[in-house]
């Protein structure tokens, strides 16, 4: 049976992201992620939804998430879908939560405009923090006739 399992999410940051590293030294950032959707009924009327999801990011990404990115800020991520389960403690009964799990994000603006929260400017663009690039049209090498080969 064949199986995929890949999201891609664009929205803006609930809260700061919450920095922790497990005792081997692996950082771990927490991310809350509300992601708009927004269109008209069919009685003309503005309708809105907000889906909030909590992602989690680990390493190198995990760090440069946290020391750029506040509470507002936009972010593009691709991961995948993993499901939590544990028993609640108090009551016993079973508990699950759906989540994602970063696999790479692209800021999705400068850092800059005068936005609150915003201390450090625009961050590097750095190949470990961009979504792959999508494939892109070839572009034509120009015409020299003086090519050595």
């Amino acid at each position: 049976m064949a199986s995929f399992n890949k999201v891609i999410l664009a929205g803006n940051l609930t809260r700061d992201p919450e920095l922790r590293y497990t005792p081997k030294g692996t950082a771990i950032a927490r991310l809350g992620l509300a992601c708009n959707r927004k269109w008209k009924s069919e009685s003309g009327e503005m309708k809105e939804e907000v889906t909030f999801v909590d992602v989690d990011a680990f390493g190198k990404q995990a760090e440069t998430i946290s020391q750029y990115l506040k509470k507002g800020r936009p972010i593009l991520i691709e991961g995948r879908l993993r499901l939590d389960q544990w028993e609640d403690k108090q009551s016993g009964q079973k508990k699950s939560k759906l989540g994602v799990v970063l696999e790479s994000f692209q800021f999705l603006d400068s850092g800059g405009g005068g936005r609150s929260g915003n201390e450090g400017g625009a961050p590097p663009r750095s190949p470990s923090a961009a979504v792959p690039p999508t494939e892109s049209p070839e572009v034509e090498p120009p015409h020299d006739d003086d090519v050595p080969f």
